[in-house]
């Protein structure tokens, strides 16, 4: 797990992408964006917006199946591309969002403006959303597919951004709980007290807890989660209010095997690691180092060099592996309210993470014989920050001016830890692990980001233009403590002026044309495991020296479109532009199991051209129509060069970027009931640079039924969710372990099958 298959890599080189192509709303106040028919609409699209815009609300989260990551919520919206391996989207290492061909570590994430970082698996400056905030806790999810607010708080957001909007505490006392069971022995409950005004007027605050455990699908192993929310706000005046909130997450998931093609032939979709079976892994081991495939010494000559069948190589299942994450995420600040002539916003925040991804290892023996050892990426985040805008209206101006400063303190290690014995782990793979007998790299890393933006929103009668322009500087700082051949030292990215213009024409009050365009220029980020100290040092030294002075990625994207809002039905239609400048690639020199450092280089530009349509219809009785449709060409501009070897990628369609997606839902509501069906298809996505190897496109349909008793003005509803309803076998995520030039790669996920889970929802 999280390896590259051994077998599948030897002697071939693979570049290893940080994203597909290469790799806030702050302000109390929320822009205009008038629903799409009523208090029951589908997607609210974004009305007087200068860019693609569309908004879900809280509404929309609670049809899904209770515990849906956030990003999978928003899968249905034109442009997106979001896999997981887990019915809910949750799992992390599976978890990959993707717009507009950009992956999700070249997207924006915030929480009430709070910075998340690039929502990577291998969380190096944030933390991915289902951590920050529970999904009942969460009022708007606003996407924008193009490059989103300028006042975001990101410097990696070559495309999208998306911003997430916590729910406010309610005025009145109050309890809600939901309790879920289902399919491999699912369970959740999630439980809010909303404390009420504390005084009249005055205070308001809430406290609310999850707890959810779930077998995995295929396999053996759990997947657990407990987090605490908690939010306060106390209006000072009537235009301004002090706002505090805080999170606690533990997360710990037992990881699914990843996939080659081949393996999917040779195994079956429903194979996956050994956990119930460690005197196999053993044996495995021990056969993989006879064969002298491992690099381990033989231990046990007697187990022979003829592997249990169906097994060809010890990369084909591991004994385990597991993600171990724990989180505190806290903020403080001040908001102005829509009473308020002077808009803006003031808010500190804070940071902590303890990590560490777990693999059991055939690659490496204990000290003690035992042919496998535990291996860790452990992770160490203490970050902190403020951030700020403040703006008001002048005539026919409305200027804002806003700034952003973190600094990210993170210490990365690579460990291992010796097993007990040869019919004994000893250690549970759901736990933080301690006292390694080895310490391959151990870094500290500093990353100081300052960052500003000016905007002026200019009303000229039915014309309303947005001007304006953000800049930053981010220097990253890499300091060894266990160098384990690594680099060390000093790089720094700054661009003072990245703009943003955007028009939006009113041509009847049901009509509107927008047109824009963003320059944006993505950042280092810090790290042994990525970026530009990933290498050795001679490599890192090279990429800040003359010719080869290693340039930050960067994209411009031209938008035009239009909204039409006419009785029962809303709509939109945009199409796009980007050109997607100076791609980084890290170019391994190894299989990935080993572990050698790569090195990072820019390998030219890629461009995409696409269309984007979104329609809802309001129908009589209580039916309503949701669909969008997406059309992307994504390709490479360049070949690429090695010292070896020209790679031919000129023309190549972008890794993990369907040309055609479709998604569609119907829902009904009357009579208490409420019920929805929804179909999510994507064509074909190619999984290697030179598109040799695609897996086949998908249709996967989920379901609700839900019914509300009526109980005077408590809470009493029962929610029934089937997910991949028609029990569709696909290839879900890839490139969980990277991209590769060509072949087949060990690299995929399998999406789950059919699951059935039945929700109570209590509110007192």
């Amino acid at each position: 797990m999280r390896m590259l298959a051994a077998g599948l890599l030897a002697g071939t080189s693979f570049f290893v992408s940080g994203a597909a192509f290469a790799q806030t709303t702050t302000a109390a106040v929320l822009p205009d964006t008038d629903t799409a028919g009523g208090s029951d609409e589908i997607v609210v699209i974004g009305k007087g917006e200068t860019r693609q815009i569309q908004t879900l609300t809280q509404s929309d989260i609670a049809l899904l199946a209770p515990g849906t990551s956030p990003l999978k919520a928003i899968e249905k919206l034109p442009g997106v591309n979001f896999q997981g391996a887990d019915p809910f989207g949750a799992y992390e290492w599976a978890g990959r969002i993707s717009i507009r061909s950009f992956n999700q570590n070249q997207l924006g994430f915030t929480l009430d403006g709070i910075p998340l970082g690039d929502a990577s698996y291998g969380n190096v400056n944030g933390l991915h959303i289902s951590r920050a905030i529970i999904s009942e806790n969460i009022a708007e999810t606003r996407v924008s597919q193009g490059s989103g607010s300028i006042d975001t708080q990101a410097t990696n957001n070559l495309g999208g951004t998306l911003e997430f909007l916590s729910s406010d505490p309610k005025e009145t006392l109050g309890i809600d709980v939901n309790a879920t069971g289902g399919s491999n022995n699912f369970w959740r409950v999630f439980g809010r007290l909303d404390f009420g005004e504390l005084t009249p007027g005055g205070t308001r605050a809430y406290l609310s807890y999850l707890h959810s455990d779930t077998d995995k699908w295929k396999g053996w192993g759990s997947q657990r989660i407990n987090q605490v929310n908690g939010k306060i706000v106390t209006p000072l005046t009537p235009e301004l209010r002090a706002v505090g909130t805080f999170d606690f997450s533990d997360r710990r998931e037992n990881d699914y095997q990843d996939m080659s093609l081949n393996m999917i032939k040779r195994l079956g979709y429903g194979w996956d690691n050994i956990s119930n079976d460690y005197a196999k892994a053993i044996l495995v081991s021990d056969i993989g180092a006879n064969n002298r495939y491992t690099g381990v010494v033989p231990t046990n000559p007697g187990a022979g060099t003829v592997y249990p069948a169906p097994f060809l190589n010890p990369d084909d299942a591991y004994y385990n592996a597991a993600g171990l994450r724990r989180d505190y995420l806290a903020s403080a600040g001040l908001e102005t309210t829509s009473d308020s002539a002077i808009h803006g916003v003031l808010k500190g925040y804070y940071h902590n993470n303890h990590g560490q991804g777990l693999w059991y290892t055939p690659y490496l023996a204990s000290p003690n014989g035992v042919p496998m050892s535990l291996r860790t990426t452990e992770y160490d985040i203490r970050r902190g920050g403020v951030f700020g805008n403040i703006g008001t209206k002048i005539g026919a101006n409305d200027i804002t001016v806003g700034g952003w400063y973190e600094r990210n303190n993170f210490r990365q290690a690579r460990r291992f830890y010796a097993l007990d014995s040869r019919t004994d782990p000893g250690r549970d793979s759901l736990e933080f692990q301690s006292n390694p007998f080895a310490t391959q790299w151990y870094w500290r890393y500093q990353t100081d980001t300052v960052q500003y933006f000016v905007q002026d929103k200019i009303e000229l009668g039915a014309l309303t233009a947005n001007l304006g322009w953000k800049g930053f500087a981010v220097t990253n700082r890499a300091t060894p403590i266990v160098a384990g051949g690594l680099a060390g030292g000093k790089i720094k990215v700054t661009d003072w002026f990245q703009p943003h213009v955007g028009l939006n024409y009113r041509v009847t009050p049901n009509a509107e044309l927008f047109a824009g365009f963003t320059q944006v220029t993505r950042a280092f980020v810090s790290a042994a495991t990525s970026g530009p100290f990933a290498t050795t040092q001679a490599g890192f030294n090279a990429l800040n020296n003359g010719a080869t002075k290693l340039k930050p990625e960067a994209s411009d994207t031209y938008e035009v479109g239009g909204r039409f809002r006419s009785g029962i039905f809303t709509g939109s239609l945009a199409g796009y532009y980007v050109n997607f400048r100076n791609r980084l690639l890290a170019v391994t020199t190894s299989a990935g199991i080993v572990g050698n450092p790569a090195i990072l280089q820019n390998v030219g530009d890629a461009r995409s051209i696409g269309v984007e349509a979104t329609g809802d219809v309001r129908l009589p009785m209580g039916f309503g129509l949701f669909g969008s449709y997406s059309y992307n060409d994504s390709t490479y501009r360049d070949n690429v060069t090695t010292a070896t070897a020209v790679i031919p990628t000129k023309g190549k369609t972008v890794v993990d970027s369907p040309k055609h997606m479709l998604k569609g839902e119907v829902t009904w509501t009357g009579q208490g009931f409420n019920a929805r069906v929804g179909a999510n298809y994507m064509s074909k996505r190619y999984f290697t640079y030179t598109n040799d190897q695609f897996v086949d496109g998908r249709v996967v349909v989920d379901a609700t039924l839900g019914y509300k008793f009526d109980l005077g003005g408590r809470k009493l509803e029962l929610q029934g969710n089937v997910t991949n309803l028609f029990d569709k076998k696909y290839v879900s995520t890839i490139g969980t372990n990277g991209f590769g030039n060509s072949g087949d790669n060990q690299t995929l996920m399998i999406g789950a099958p059919q699951q059935f889970f039945l929700t109570l929802k209590v509110g007192l």
